[in-house]
């Protein structure tokens, strides 16, 4: 089973990453949310939207959202995410994953449990 969300990142003060969607199965379903939100996500400020423009990347899975309001343009980047433990594909799921004699030993990413929890 995966494990995909959409994120939002933007500065604001300093740089924040906001869960837009969370706990979607597939990619596909993630792609989907993903759309979706780039003509419906707002940011946490109180802004008043008058125009927004839409920016894709190449990789069709990242986007950058410009909302002017009345008196600030605002900006973020907005694209999917998998957990890498729940991945779907066994090869990447497996690196994710370590046991404690081996921790710190891969040059992979990996989830982790600090020690005492």
């Amino acid at each position: 089973m995966g494990n995909w969300v959409v994120i939002a990142e933007y500065y604001s003060d300093v740089h924040r990453t906001e869960f837009v969607h969370r706990g979607l199965e597939t990619k596909e379903h993630a792609l989907t949310a993903l759309r979706g939100a780039l003509h419906t996500y707002v940011p946490s400020k109180n802004i008043v939207e008058k125009r927004r423009h839409v920016y894709r990347f190449t990789d069709r899975e990242t986007y950058l959202v410009v909302i002017k309001g009345k008196l600030t343009e605002w900006e973020c980047t907005l694209r999917v995410a998998e957990l890498i433990s729940d991945s779907t594909d066994p090869s990447v799921a497996e690196r994710a994953r370590w046991d404690d004699g081996e921790a710190g030993t891969s040059d992979w990413p990996q989830d982790r449990v600090p020690p005492g929890h």
